[in-house]
């Protein structure tokens, strides 16, 4: 394997750079704030070639911001103390990337883990926030949103047996209202389904539509 190339600045930019500027590493670890993932989980989401995952991987690994995990049932990569630090820097990326013109084609992801950090913290950022257990399924991917007082966490996957509630939506339209092409309300009335949970629903309703709104 090539050796990697550095900048070897005395910058903290580019000290992160060297960790994270290479191509597919801040997406593989975009999808581990999903929570941890089977390296075919990665492999099926990104797209990206089994032997370029290997090696990014292992570069994250040696980073420090990345470390093996057990919690997927097998061998798994879960984001570190350090790693988890990245929530805010991409979150600034992805608002600075609304700013550029989209991929004329742009392909499909092959999960939606990659939704699970802006509405982590989107939802973070509204306060008052309620207490509730909410299982979101967005088209054929599952999310388990936990809210309260002291934070929120969006994991993929139904890791909540009893949720308060279940919702569901569609990715489409996820895009959209992010994007401001529909508006909130069409978004709540004509893309979000309350499947279980009724007694919940005006309490998550009304922190999803505070929560787009605030990131507007």
């Amino acid at each position: 394997m090539t050796a990697k190339r550095r900048y070897r600045l005395l910058c903290p930019i580019a000290r992160a750079l060297d960790a994270i500027g290479d191509r597919w590493a801040l997406l593989i670890v975009r999808d581990l704030h999903a929570g941890p993932a089977r390296f075919q989980d990665l492999e099926t989401g990104l797209g990206i070639a089994t032997n370029l995952l290997s090696t990014r991987l292992a570069e994250l690994t040696k980073a420090g911001l990345i470390e093996k995990s057990t919690d997927t049932g097998r061998s798994g990569y879960q984001l570190t103390e350090v790693g988890r630090h990245t929530d805010k820097l991409l979150w600034e990326l992805s608002r600075f990337g609304g700013l550029l013109d989209p991929d004329p084609d742009p392909r499909e992801p092959g999960n939606l883990r990659t939704i699970a950090l802006p509405l982590r913290l989107m939802l973070g950022a509204v306060p008052d926030r309620p207490h509730l257990v909410a299982r979101l399924l967005v088209d054929d991917d599952s999310f388990t949103i936990t809210s309260s007082a002291d934070g929120v966490e969006v994991e993929y996957g139904e890791t909540a047996s009893q949720p308060d509630l279940v919702v569901r939506a569609d990715y489409e339209g996820f895009l959209d209202a992010g994007e401001g092409r529909i508006s909130l309300d069409e978004f709540t009335t004509d893309h979000l389904e309350i499947i279980h949970g009724a007694a919940h629903a005006d309490a998550f309703l009304t922190l999803m539509t505070r929560a787009m709104t605030n990131s507007g």
